[in-house]
């Protein structure tokens, strides 16, 4: 499986996977605004965006595995590797499955707990829907929870592109990923065992996975740091991208070879 890949920028690479169920066309703001801090990698998901589907299981591991297959396809041994909202939990599974691929992590607007059975039912109840009827089950129930409360007040043309991203998502892809994100194990673990910093960056209006989550996760990695992005909800990359790219630029700047003063 080879994932379509937008790439911007030269420096340390950094890889961004984008939310469910959106595409990498959300980090426009991202490979714009960080091409001078870094090399910015964002692929589509498979099934997303300009990627394949393909037969197998639904499976996050399998998308960290498609991941590191983008690594070396993009001839880097190790990236800065971070996501949003199901990127988030692919991200994990990087940790969990590659870690020596990674320089650092971006965990945003995510967290490390597994589904519960009542969350676990309810994607599976949506993978039906959407197979049987299309997205529209998305526009109705998803994409509310997607932007903060400002956004939604605020932000019309923001609010307007997240809705055309959900609207455009394959139903086999958000079936797919949908099973993928329900049969996900608990990551707090790996995050505990984690060897490279961790920058946790969560939208202050995030009801999906609100402070307590980044705050758990922020915890949980042995060198941690949490950011809050102010008027932002679940995704806090699209909706507030000025401070997600400041963020994650002071970021990068900390790691070695990320452009900063040297650490330690």
């Amino acid at each position: 499986m080879q994932l379509y890949t937008r790439s911007a920028g030269s420096g340390l690479p950094v890889v961004l996977l984008h939310a469910f169920p959106l595409s990498s066309a959300m980090w426009l703001a991202q490979r714009e605004g960080l091409a001078s801090t870094c090399r910015v990698i964002t692929p589509d998901l498979r099934g997303f965006g300009g990627s394949q589907l393909g037969d197998d299981e639904p499976s996050i591991d399998l998308m960290a595995d498609d991941v590191a297959r983008v690594l070396d396809a993009e001839g880097v041994e190790a990236a800065v590797v971070g996501g949003q909202s199901m990127g988030g939990y692919v991200t994990m599974a990087m940790c969990r499955r590659h870690p020596d691929r990674l320089l650092g992590v971006v965990l945003a607007d995510t967290k490390a707990s597994a589904d519960t059975p009542a969350a676990r039912e309810n994607r599976e109840r949506i993978a039906r829907e959407v197979l049987e009827s299309g997205t529209e089950v998305l526009i109705r129930e998803t994409l509310p929870t997607l932007v903060g409360t400002t956004t939604k007040e605020r932000r019309a043309m923001v609010y307007g592109r997240v809705r055309e991203l959900v609207r455009s998502a394959p139903p086999k892809a958000v079936a797919w990923a949908q099973r993928a994100m329900a049969a996900r194990p608990d990551s707090f673990e790996t995050l505990a065992a984690l060897k490279v910093p961790a920058l946790v960056v969560v939208g202050e209006e995030d009801e999906l996975s609100p402070l307590s989550d980044a705050e758990a996760m922020a915890h949980a990695v042995p060198e941690g740091g949490l950011t809050v992005i102010e008027k932002a909800g679940h995704l806090s990359a699209v909706e507030q991208p000025e401070a997600f790219n400041a963020a994650v630029a002071a970021f990068v700047k900390t790691l070695p070879g990320g452009g900063g003063p040297p650490r330690g």
